[in-house]
């Protein structure tokens, strides 16, 4: 069986982290590592995390000798993956038993290197429990294919459900940028000649803080998709404006949506 290694950024999550370490090994696919590195947290993160990996060796935290941020904490975890693919998820989000098992069939079956599927998009009081999900939130869906061409102008993979092979791409890391890390990453492993394959069935939770609106959010990292563009892509000034522009029309039409 392939393992599976879990990349998982921790900083002051204690009330939200334990349900999302449970739905890391509660997985029908046992075959994994939880590779868990908290960033300095000022709270009971990391106990709670020696905590779990006494209970089940499979959990492996680290603590960041500074604080760098989710970038950095993430790539401190990517270093130290053994596994056959990586995985992530955020410390206030869950996946579903089945995440992994279905992943790596439908990765295998499809010849695909970069995988993401759909996912529930739940309130951020959302208590892990309940499993009758409809009614309570919406479901993003997964695009069945996805380009570099499209992938520069939305990013259509949701992070908490992304998962790449290692042995086709070797360890990627994450551009070391304060926001975008993720799409960073994804970029250049389809600027490298592979495309994304999405599977439409929803395996994940993604707990939704709302802090404004979703349209000045959204219009936030309008300067981090430039930075994106210019310095990690390295597109042309007309190139990067064109898809820049598509990016934030994209993004003022699916909040209004």
């Amino acid at each position: 069986m392939p393992l599976v290694s879990v990349v998982m950024p921790v900083y002051n999550s204690a009330a939200t982290l334990g349900a999302s370490v449970r739905s890391v090994l509660s997985q029908t696919h046992s075959d994994l590592e939880l590779l868990v590195t908290d960033d300095r947290s000022s709270d009971d993160s990391l106990d709670l995390l020696m905590e779990f990996a006494r209970q089940d060796e499979r959990v492996k935290p680290e603590s960041a000798q500074v604080q760098g941020g989710a970038g950095r904490a993430r790539n401190l975890a990517i270093e130290r993956a053994r596994g056959d693919y990586v995985a992530f998820l955020d410390s206030d989000d869950l996946w579903l038993p089945e995440k992994t098992e279905r992943q790596i069939e439908f990765a295998a079956a499809g010849d695909a290197p970069l995988t993401f599927t759909s996912y529930y998009k739940m309130a951020a009081d959302y208590d892990g429990e309940s499993v009758d999900f409809t009614p309570n939130g919406r479901v993003v869906r997964a695009r069945e294919h996805v380009d570099y061409r499209a992938m520069l102008v939305r990013d259509y993979i949701g992070a908490l459900t992304a998962m790449y092979d290692r042995n086709a791409l070797g360890t990627r890391l994450m551009p070391e940028m304060r926001k975008r890390q993720d799409y960073a990453l994804w970029l250049s492993i389809m600027r490298d000649g592979a495309d994304a394959r999405g599977l439409t069935e929803p395996l994940a939770v993604y707990r939704a803080h709302q802090a404004g609106s979703l349209s000045s959010n959204k219009l936030s990292l309008v300067p981090y998709n430039w930075e994106l563009y210019r310095r990690h892509e390295g597109l042309s000034v007309p190139r990067a404006t064109r898809a820049l522009t598509g990016a934030v029309w994209q993004s003022l039409r699916n909040s209004r949506i």
